[in-house]
C-alpha cells in the first residue's frame, strides 16, 4: 500500500475513533509566542507559563519591554526558560521593529514559502513551530511534526523510519491533502498520548 492510501486508511480509522479534532484559532502572534513556550515541555506547563505572562504582561509591548529576570522567573514552570524569554523578547523587537507594531497580520498577505522562510529566520523557531503557527492561525499549508507525530508516523509506517524529524515534515505532508494537515496532525498526537505511547 502506497504511503498516502495507508495514511489516508489510519486517518479515516483515527477520525472514527476520536472524533473531528476541535481547535481555536488563535492570532498568529499568540501562537508563535505559546509555541515557542511549548518546546521541550508538556501542554500543562506551557499553558502555565503563558498564563502567567499574559496576567503580569497584559500586552505584547509589555512583554518586550520587560526585565529580563523578571519574564525569566514568570515563565520558569515551561523550562528553559532561560532561553525561552530572551527568545520571545527577541522574536517581538523584530516584529516591532520592521512593522511598527506587535502584529504579524502582514503575513496573512504572504505566499506560504515566503511566510515559513520569516518565520524560520526568527531564531528559536524551528519548522514545527513555524508549521503550527501557518496551519492553526494563518490557514496555511504545513504538516508540524512533534515528537508524538513523528514517533506515531514512523510506527504505523507512514514515513521511513530512517528520516530526520526535518525531513518528517515534508514526507507527511505527501501523506495528506492540505485540508486535512491540521487535523491529521492533532489525530496523529492523539493516537501518541492515549494509544500509542512511547517504550
Amino acid at each position: 500500500m502506497e504511503k498516502f492510501e495507508r495514511a489516508q486508511a489510519v486517518h479515516q480509522r483515527l477520525l472514527g475513533h476520536f472524533g473531528k479534532p476541535q481547535w481555536d484559532k488563535r492570532d498568529a502572534l499568540d501562537e508563535l509566542i505559546l509555541t515557542v513556550l511549548s518546546q521541550n515541555t508538556n501542554d500543562r506547563n506551557r499553558d502555565l507559563a503563558y498564563e502567567a505572562m499574559r496576567k503580569r504582561y497584559p500586552s505584547w509591548d509589555d512583554v518586550m519591554v520587560a526585565d529580563e529576570a523578571e519574564l525569566i522567573d514568570t515563565v520558569r514552570v515551561a523550562g528553559l526558560a532561560n532561553q525561552k524569554a530572551p527568545r520571545i523578547q527577541e522574536i517581538l523587537r523584530i516584529i516591532d521593529k520592521q512593522e511598527g507594531s506587535l502584529t504579524l497580520s502582514f503575513l496573512e498577505m504572504m505566499p506560504a514559502k515566503d511566510v515559513q522562510d520569516w518565520l524560520l529566520s526568527l531564531k528559536g523557531v524551528g519548522l514545527k513551530t513555524a508549521s503550527i503557527v501557518m496551519v492553526f492561525s494563518l490557514g496555511m499549508p504545513a504538516f508540524p511534526v512533534d515528537t508524538h507525530v513523528y514517533r506515531v508516523s514512523g510506527r504505523v509506517g507512514l514515513r521511513d523510519k530512517e528520516i530526520s524529524v526535518e525531513k518528517a515534515h515534508s514526507a507527511l505532508q505527501d501523506c495528506y491533502t492540505p485540508e486535512q494537515y491540521g487535523d491529521a496532525h492533532l489525530l496523529l498526537i492523539y493516537l501518541g498520548r492515549e494509544i500509542c505511547a512511547a517504550r
